[in-house]
């Protein structure tokens, strides 16, 4: 795989060039597109020539007929291609048509807002071919420089533990960190300079990720850190989190650990990378990663009797036989 460090200037200095940006971080993989698409429009004035084509809504001759097309005052086109991996037979005539896409002096870039199926022969050609740059979640090193830097562009600055609160409310979803950001941000402008941002305001303005925090307390019970776990379930019900709805996600979370778990013990998938795992468990590829790791400390016969025992809990509080709080308390001290 190519690693494109100057992406958006390349795409526009360069003819015959294919770029496949793909990644579950969808939101960088967002931004690199509008890079490009920016630095195209600095050159080429007129916009007339970008185009978009949507393979859920047009087929491969629709693709074809625009790069044939010859472009007002003759610019070069930048064709934007998204979705082309839930279509197989746009992928197909792709393939038998690559010949032909040789001489173009035209921008293609084929883009993905998660991991596609390496698998296909489409992936394969490009990943051989075309200048391509793949966004994962982004470690919690670099999570907490990326937070830090994105402060910095809003004259802003966070303490340490405010910064580690703040992902840990988040996690690495950067739609989500984006919004809170600029919310700490608008709410220091005005104040002493040089100010932090500190513990107390992120406690303040920003609602912790309820998936992410269950998660947590998931991963506190995996550790056997149960009082862990508890004060983090307590933490909810004090902020006024319904407890049905607290079992629902520790419901959804042991669902997800049951899935991975028993596709892990598939011996055709069991050497697999997890990114296999994931194709074939339907989950969000960041649920399928965090639940991979966490599955391992489990036994998938543990994993059945919690998964029982919550259907269990679920049916005594809606039939009135346990208090909703006190069989949350039993719940997470069973595991």
């Amino acid at each position: 795989m190519v690693n494109v460090a100057h992406f958006s200037a390349l795409a526009v200095k360069n003819y015959n060039m294919i770029f496949f940006i793909y990644g579950e971080d969808s939101y960088r993989a967002k931004r690199k597109l509008e890079e490009i698409i920016l630095s195209y429009k600095k050159v080429h004035k007129s916009g007339l020539n970008l185009i978009y084509i949507n393979a859920n809504e047009k087929d491969f001759k629709d693709f074809y007929n625009n790069l044939k097309t010859n472009s007002m005052f003759s610019e070069k086109k930048l064709i934007i291609l998204k979705n082309v991996f839930s279509d197989a037979k746009f992928q197909e005539d792709f393939l038998e048509n690559t010949g032909n896409l040789e001489n173009t002096k035209d921008i293609i870039v084929i883009y993905e807002d998660y991991f596609p199926d390496q698998r296909t022969k489409f992936f394969k050609m490009l990943q051989k071919y075309a200048k391509c740059q793949e966004f994962n979640y982004l470690q919690p090193a670099m999570l907490k420089r990326w937070v830090a830097e994105e402060l910095g562009k809003n004259k802003a600055k966070i303490n340490p533990d405010a910064l580690d609160l703040l992902i840990g409310f988040v996690g690495s979803d950067l739609w989500g960190m984006t919004n809170e950001i600029n919310k700490l941000s608008n709410y220091k402008i005005g104040g002493p300079k040089g100010c932090f941002i500190t513990k107390e305001d992120v406690e303040l303005l920003v609602k912790p990720n309820i998936e992410n925090d269950i998660f947590k307390t998931i991963d506190a019970l995996a550790s056997k850190d149960k009082k862990q776990a508890l004060s983090l379930l307590h933490k909810h019900l004090e902020n006024g989190d319904a407890p049905l709805y607290l079992l629902s996600m520790i419901s959804y979370q042991f669902r997800n650990l049951l899935i991975i778990k028993e596709l892990q013990g598939d011996p055709g998938t069991l050497q697999k990378p997890y990114n296999l795992i994931v194709k074939k468990s339907g989950l969000h590829p960041f649920v399928a990663q965090k639940s991979y790791y966490l599955c391992n400390q489990f036994s998938i016969e543990k994993l059945k009797k919690i998964y029982q025992k919550i259907f269990q809990v679920d049916s005594d509080i809606k039939t009135g036989k346990i208090e909703p709080e006190t069989a949350l308390d039993l719940l997470l001290a069973e595991i």
